[in-house]
């Protein structure tokens, strides 16, 4: 079985630790070490945080060698048990694709008690703490909602973070993330995606409880609800934890075991990610254009230096990039990203926009992208200076600019706004 032994915040330093025991016996400790703070610590409220981080963080160790079984010295309610059901199944059903696993080869949380602990308040929280990554999503995020004079965060496995991140008008926090990496190698056993959305959300939200903040923002438009295939009944997704599903069972979660008063989340999840692309190109592409990045495969690995963001020109998220900013760039500009080159004639890439497009059968990558209707759309909305990909692309009726009503957190925004007595730009309204 896969064992949660433990997990340990010292006050001192600012360093929780999280340690595990796999299914094939290698113990695994991966510190986190959060931004200090002269505040006093809430020790109930911390407590539940750290307590959420341990079983998420955990996907990272048990997907080494996977079992249904699992073993906690903690008590677990029905839905404690679902909702990390969940997250070991859903949250990891692309590695499970990938290795030939079905949901009854992955974990299952059983409930061990019928009453927990009711969630603390958090009443004299305020402020918000808004996730960064260096990406189109959450510099739009900080530009837009500039005016709640958020802390920016930046979870590091390096102990660098992006320089873009220096010319946000605010302060910067960082956590430092050190996954044990010698005893995964030790352990030689399987590897694949795990949901690093949540894990993110988690130690956004201790650091906004170690800050007495009450919001912390990501940066999450409509995606990742269409799946990439099936086994069986469990739907194959890269960006579950990414979904507004995904979304609402994390914050029912905040609120039902740490406290009402807290709330995680993204303001963008109403829009496209075509209108999340438009609405860079407009209020941000001036100052971060040419410094932003979405590219996983030249940036963001584990300990590598990521002060200066890049593009490689030649994976799905450079090649999901270019289809999104086409509709709203001239061919020259969006190239010079990418090495003075059109995407659309790159022989490599071929194969992954036909994935991207949904074209002869190929499957959606592996990555955060957009939908497969969207990014048609993307490709019939290209300026004529843009050449044509060497195969067919379907017509597409996706209306881009029609936003989706689930955005609760501009109604927070709002409110902590009409709180602050700031108000918003007029082009932002």
């Amino acid at each position: 079985m896969f064992r949660f032994v433990g997990y340990h915040f010292d006050p001192a330093t600012f360093r929780a630790t999280f340690s595990y025991q796999g299914a094939d016996g290698t113990d695994f400790s991966e510190a986190i070490d959060f931004a200090k703070s002269d505040l006093p610590i809430n020790s109930g409220l911390l407590d539940r945080a750290l307590f959420l981080s341990f079983i998420l963080i955990g996907t990272s160790y048990y997907k080494s060698h996977p079992t249904p079984t699992v073993e906690l010295d903690l008590p677990l309610d029905e839905f404690q048990a679902h909702f990390f059901d969940t997250v070991y199944q859903e949250g990891l059903s692309q590695f499970a694709f990938e290795n030939h696993l079905t949901r009854a080869d992955l974990a299952h949380f059983s409930a061990t008690s019928n009453t927990l602990p009711q969630p603390l308040p958090a009443t004299n929280y305020h402020g918000i703490l808004s996730l960064q990554s260096g990406g189109k999503d959450s510099l739009l995020t900080a530009t837009l909602f500039r005016d709640l004079q958020p802390t920016y965060l930046y979870v590091s496995n390096s102990g660098t973070h992006p320089h873009i991140l220096d010319e946000l008008n605010g302060p910067l926090q960082t956590i430092r993330r050190t996954v044990d990496l010698p005893n995964l190698r030790k352990s030689s056993g399987l590897n694949g995606h795990v949901p690093i959305t949540y894990i993110i959300q988690s130690l956004a939200l201790i650091q906004a409880i170690l800050n007495h903040q009450n919001t912390a923002l990501t940066s999450i438009g409509r995606e990742g609800n269409e799946p990439h295939a099936y086994i069986d009944d469990l739907p194959i997704n890269h960006q579950w934890s990414k979904t507004w599903p995904a979304e609402l069972a994390f914050a029912e979660y905040i609120h039902r075991y740490i406290s009402p008063d807290l709330n995680v989340g993204s303001p963008l999840r109403g829009f496209s990610e075509l209108k999340i692309a438009k609405l860079f190109v407009e209020n941000c592409w001036e100052r971060y254009g040419h410094l932003f990045s979405s590219c996983n495969v030249a940036n963001y690995r584990q300990n590598e230096n990521n002060e200066t963001l890049s593009w490689c020109s030649n994976c799905a998220k450079c090649a999901n990039t270019y289809l999104l900013f086409a509709p709203f760039l001239p061919a020259s500009t969006l190239n010079d990203l990418f090495a003075d080159q059109s995407l659309f004639e790159n022989p490599r890439l071929t194969d992954t926009f036909k994935g991207l497009l949904g074209i002869d059968g190929f499957m959606k990558p592996f990555e955060c992208v957009g939908e497969i209707d969207e990014l048609r759309k993307a490709y019939e909305m290209k300026g004529p200076d843009y050449p044509n990909l060497p195969f067919t692309v379907p017509a597409s009726d996706f209306d881009y600019e029609k936003p989706t009503p689930v955005q609760p957190f501009v109604e927070i925004l709002l409110s902590e706004l009409k709180n602050s007595q700031v108000k918003p730009h007029p082009a932002e309204d």
